[in-house]
């Protein structure tokens, strides 16, 4: 497993070493304190996951055109 400080991961990698730990996890191979301390990493990058997510939502826009057929954008949840 990467010790890759969180902060600088991609969503991408987030995700991969989050399954990754989950896949461990659930084959039972880890000894108790190990799966203490993947149990916490992974807790920890799905809050990053959950993070990005929300900031790629913020960005995700729809074009709109007016009544005089002008393009804009607006945030998508409008």
């Amino acid at each position: 497993m990467s010790a890759k400080d969180i902060a600088e991961m991609s969503f991408e990698e987030a995700l991969e070493e989050l399954e990754s730990i989950v896949a461990k996890l659930e084959r039972g191979d880890a000894p108790l304190e190990e799966s203490i301390n993947i149990y916490q990493r992974g807790a920890q990058l799905k809050s990053h996951c959950e993070s990005k997510l929300k900031n790629a939502q913020l960005k995700v826009e729809k074009i709109v055109l007016d009544g005089k057929g002008q393009a804009s954008t607006e945030p998508l949840d409008n």
